[in-house]
């Protein structure tokens, strides 16, 4: 459901425009916005359900979003749109606690290994998603795609409340204690050094996520069909990215993959940007190199995410839902950023400036935690 809700509209984005009488750039938001507050709702929800659990918080979040999703279907104007859609980034819990659940139950070399397998599903949807958005689209206006949203949701729901069971162990701390704690994971390097892993190699997919329509109805000219067909490419690379990691990830260990996962990111970005500066870019070399993009995630944010919950087991919640809304906060801002950027005259080279500022990034940030690591180890050496 974070997957779907995140991208399957976004074919729609230029009918949706028409439908509100208002500027692109203003609809675009409905992405910024929704990983804004996405980020906002992770950094509360991790200590909520480390002291509550994790099943009653999914419940809650799920019935607030299909609030949310009948609101953004009735919507009378794009602003008011814009705050329904808002209220749908409760869907978070879904994401958050899917992976602090998987954290409860195993080891950090196998939670990577088993959030790999579990996120393969996750990359599936928003592969399908935007092609089946935009075939809706196409047959029945933009609207299908939020009533699509209400029924999966309503279904989503009843299997969490079905089959979810309870993987924490409560607390028995106060909230205040509870977020309290949360120095605790802020002044740990390894911490710091997953989390922006993660956030800068997903914040090249997040910029792709706010400008990649643009990119491919206004510099392109595709129809919403072909936009959410050829959008689903960096999905086919995440599949494959968490395959690998499911696979691979307690042989090769953590680390490994997340700095192969980060040099994949780049370069793909590079190559693409390269073929852009040639004056060959074409819908082709533009959405197909987006699937290294996806690749490296794929290698990058199961293995990162099980880092950061490893550093302290005993706060997962927290630490997913504060190393989520680093990485879905400085997406929101990546997005915006896109999307306000890119324009006709422009065409697509803002938009891989940033990715290809992002993925420098990300290689950095995992380099430091294996430079930590290596110091770690050499200080229990000379004990």
């Amino acid at each position: 459901m974070s997957a779907i809700v995140m991208n399957m509209f976004l074919p729609s984005l230029p009918n949706m425009t028409a439908h509100f009488q208002t500027d692109y750039r203003l609809m675009q938001l409905s992405v910024a916005l929704y990983l804004g507050v996405s980020a906002a709702m992770q950094v509360v929800i991790g200590p909520v359900s480390d002291k509550y659990g994790r099943r009653p918080v999914v419940l809650a979040g799920l019935s607030i979003f299909l609030l949310a999703t009948l609101g953004c279907i009735f919507a009378p104007t794009a602003e008011i749109f814009l705050f329904f859609r808002m209220c749908q980034a409760i869907v978070a819990v879904a994401m958050v606690l899917s992976r602090a659940a998987v954290r409860d139950l195993y080891e950090q070399d196998k939670a990577a290994s088993m959030i790999g397998f579990v996120t393969m599903g996750m990359a599936v949807v928003p592969m399908i998603s935007p092609m089946v958005g935009g075939v809706l689209d196409e047959l029945f206006g933009w609207k299908a795609n939020f009533w699509a949203l209400l029924f999966l949701g309503a279904l989503t729901l009843w299997l969490a409340w079905r089959d979810m069971g309870e993987t924490a162990t409560k607390s028995g701390k106060s909230l205040p204690q509870q977020f309290a704690e949360y120095p605790e994971l802020l002044t740990s390097p390894r911490f710091w050094g997953y989390s922006l892993a993660a956030a800068f190699c997903s914040g090249a997919f997040f910029a792709y996520l706010g400008g990649g329509p643009f990119v491919g109805s206004v510099v392109f000219g595709m129809t919403p069909f072909w936009v959410g067909i050829y959008f689903g490419a960096p999905a086919l690379g995440y599949f494959f990215g968490n395959w690998i990691t499911g696979s691979f990830a307690q042989r090769f260990g953590a680390n490994r993959l997340v700095l192969i996962g980060t040099l994949i990111n780049f370069g793909g970005i590079l190559l693409s940007l390269c073929i852009f500066l040639a004056g060959f870019g074409s819908p082709l070399s533009f959405f197909g190199l987006m699937s290294f993009v996806g690749l490296g995630n794929g290698l990058v944010i199961p293995n990162a995410t099980a880092g950061m919950l490893s550093v302290r087991p005993h706060l997962a919640g927290s630490a997913s839902g504060l190393g989520g809304a680093i990485m879905i906060g400085g997406g929101a801002a990546l997005s915006a950023l896109a999307g306000a950027m890119l324009s006709k005259e422009t065409g697509a080279f803002p938009l891989l400036y940033i990715m290809l500022a992002t993925a420098i990034a990300a290689v950095a940030s995992i380099l430091a935690v294996l430079l930590r690591e290596r110091r770690l180890a050499n200080a229990v050496q000379h004990r």
